[in-house]
């Protein structure tokens, strides 16, 4: 990936976690799981980080989490979420920024629509749980491995 997104990451995500750190006393994130009719899940991989994730990310001032994963859903993964998603677990993710939590999310019913993220998603798609794409981070495995194969949920992201 020659992005310069991707080059200027090791700089760039350090001064936005340091800006986080002294803006806000606790930051939540928001990961979504959706599978297709085959049981496929969606991943996507962004241009301005490494490796295949969960579609997700922050929840904006004002929003609720449900309504900020169905957000991202929607614009990462053309997911529009037909009923309410629900809460799979709640995470802290103290190794990037010591008052952050990520709440995972199931969408069960679902239908396509738009994505509205072109610029932030390079690629996305539909993959076997039991068999990600080579460069799915260890996060998405184990969380993959809690959803799909019955792993006890992990405190930390």
């Amino acid at each position: 990936m020659d992005n310069w997104r991707l080059k200027f990451e090791p700089v760039i995500t350090p001064l936005f976690r340091m800006y986080w750190r002294f803006s806000r006393a606790a930051t939540l994130g928001v990961r979504g799981v959706a599978c297709d009719a085959e049981g496929r899940v969606l991943l996507v991989k962004h241009t301005y980080l490494r490796g295949w994730h969960l579609p997700g990310g922050g929840v904006e001032r004002g929003e609720t989490a449900p309504y900020a994963i169905a957000r991202e859903m929607e614009e990462e993964g053309g997911i529009g979420a037909t009923e309410p998603p629900a809460i799979f677990a709640l995470y802290s993710n103290h190794a990037n920024f010591a008052g952050d939590h990520i709440g995972l999310y199931r969408i069960g019913a679902w239908k396509p629509c738009p994505t509205r993220a072109d610029n932030e998603i390079a690629e996305r798609g539909f993959f076997d749980p039991a068999n990600p794409p080579e460069g799915t981070t260890k996060a998405t495995l184990r969380r993959l491995a809690e959803v799909f194969e019955g792993a006890p949920p992990s405190a930390t992201w």
